[in-house]
């Protein structure tokens, strides 16, 4: 059985195969980013508890996050133009429907369904990708897909900040679904059919164990702070999600073509590169989502006044990707990626010196820094996934990675918005009473008044300072972990910087690779 690819792409025809994965890629940081800035504007019209209003960004990046891997073995398995072009017009209806929303659960609902599209689209782009361009022109491809995402993050908090200002919050996703069909248009035009011959279709059970663990463990998290995690509920949900991680390890193990192949883990090059992936998630995209909030909802900027001072953190992914990819002819993807990662971490550790109140201008400075290193790792992750695996199984790979890049994002942004209300809780201590973890679920929400009312004996600027002093603690927190991070990223990348340790990866994997095809024949 072979490929369904016959002749090989005109530089013309690869150009916009290139532009429509791009279309879609930027597209996406919009429906994140979007919805954060929006996020007090769509409380005061759809209303909802604090617990509805999380889930306005983590019903998107669960469903985003756990369904990758699936969507990248269906790609392998349907063809990888057909899933892209599903899950780019799914993504295009759903984000239409958010638009229309009339309350919060029917808003969270398209949300999570908006997700789904995006894994199809992304899974299925990528995959594609991989396909059409070898070595070297595939790294840069990657990286301007990288700088894509850039776009969408620099420039979502503004132009939804001016959007909101003008036609209020639904106008936010006309941009998504402009995005999303221009890359509908082009990818139905320009890419090629294309699937793994050895494909076997879903691993149905894998795939459902391991969506029910991750929405288990999201809700329990986003719940304990309200009700505490000594909470049943919270307990039973936190079980369950381990019982289902631990189902999903070992259907993994006893499939024949498994969604996760979890012989992979055994070589320090993949796990390095999965390491890589999560590290975004605390040093850079839960600011995505925190610091928009706290402008707006906690300090009282508009939301174009919060747009603009986030493009300073976001910003560098528009250029810096790209010169990443070019500095690998220099230096190695370890060497880059580490340091980019503890200049990441000096920004955070910058940032968290400014209390709530403090001047925009004074933000930029720690922002831009912390924008500038991310942005290292961020245009070299994509292709190194897709290198630890054979070609044909770059659905794979690139579903595995982005998983644990965007599953990683929704876990993170659950648990530190978790850990940010404990330290608010903290810092209120006994004169908030037992209206201590309430008043912390609005505050983390950006819903200031509201958490006045509650305990209106500790006032405005009290509720301020405590919030301030919260997010400071948070932010040394994630300087730790990120410098951690990037020490362990250069251990286990470092030893694959030569194309023999490359290769010395993958030889076991392509022996495993030519046993199951020797089987199945």
């Amino acid at each position: 059985m072979t490929s369904l690819q016959t002749k090989v792409a005109s530089p013309t025809e690869k150009f916009f195969v290139l532009v429509a994965v791009c279309c879609a890629a930027a597209a996406m940081p919009l429906t994140f980013t979007g919805p954060a800035v929006a996020l007090p504007a769509i409380s005061r019209t759809l209303g909802g508890s604090p617990i509805a209003l999380n889930w306005v960004t983590n019903a998107f990046m669960l469903t985003f996050g756990s369904c990758l891997m699936a969507s990248g073995a269906l790609a392998d398995s349907f063809g990888r133009q057909r899933i892209f072009l599903t899950g780019v017009g799914c993504f295009a209806l759903f984000s239409a429907g958010l638009a229309l929303a009339g309350n919060i659960v029917w808003f969270d609902i398209l949300r999570a369904l908006q997700g789904l599209g995006a894994a199809a689209a992304f899974s299925g782009g990528m995959a594609s990708l991989a396909q059409e361009f070898e070595g070297s022109a595939r790294m840069r491809a990657f990286s301007i897909v990288g700088s894509s995402f850039g776009v969408g993050l620099a420039f979502g908090p503004i132009a939804s900040g001016l959007m909101i200002d003008a036609f209020g919050w639904p106008s936010i996703f006309l941009l998504v679904v402009v995005l999303a069909l221009l890359a509908f248009g082009l990818g139905a035009c320009f890419l090629r059919e294309s699937r793994d011959p050895d494909a076997t279709g879903l691993d149905w059970p894998g795939a459902l164990s391991f969506t029910l663990a991750l929405t288990l463990f999201t809700y329990g998290v986003l719940r304990a702070p309200e009700t505490g995690w000594s909470d049943p509920l919270v307990l039973a949900l936190l079980a369950g999600a381990a019982l289902l991680f631990l189902a999903f390890g070992i259907i993994e193990r006893i499939v024949k073509r498994p969604m996760l192949d979890l012989s992979l883990f055994r070589y320090p090059r993949f796990v390095g590169v999965q390491l890589l992936a999560a590290a975004p998630a605390y040093a850079f995209v839960v600011l995505l989502i925190l610091l928009p909030v706290r402008f707006v909802g906690i300090e009282g900027m508009s939301e174009v006044a919060a747009g603009r001072t986030m493009v300073a953190l976001s910003a560098p992914l528009l250029i810096l990707p790209i010169a990443a990819g070019l500095l690998t002819r220099w230096f190695g993807p370890a060497t880059i990626c580490g340091t980019g990662l503890v200049i990441s971490a000096a920004g955070l550790f910058w940032l968290s010196h400014f209390t709530a109140g403090s001047t925009p201008s004074a933000l930029i400075g720690p922002l831009l820094t912390i924008g500038v290193g991310i942005s290292l790792p961020w245009g070299l992750m994509d292709g190194l996934a897709v290198s630890v695996v054979p070609k044909e199984r770059a659905g794979m790979a690139t579903g595995i990675f982005s998983t644990t890049r965007v599953a990683g994002e929704g876990v993170a942004l659950a648990v530190v918005s978790a850990i940010l209300s404990a330290f608010i809780q903290s810092n209120l201590g006994a004169p908030a009473g037992e209206y201590g973890a309430a008043t912390a679920q609005q505050l983390v929400t950006g819903n200031l008044a509201a958490a006045v009312s509650i305990v209106p004996a500790i006032g405005h600027d009290a509720l301020l300072q405590s919030y301030g002093n919260a997010f400071g603690t948070l932010l040394w927190l994630l300087t730790a972990i990120t410098v951690t991070t990037a020490v362990v990223v250069f251990s286990f990348l470092g030893r694959a910087s030569s194309r023999s340790a490359a290769d010395e990866d993958l030889e076991p994997l392509r022996e495993k690779e030519e046993r199951l095809r020797t089987s199945e024949a």
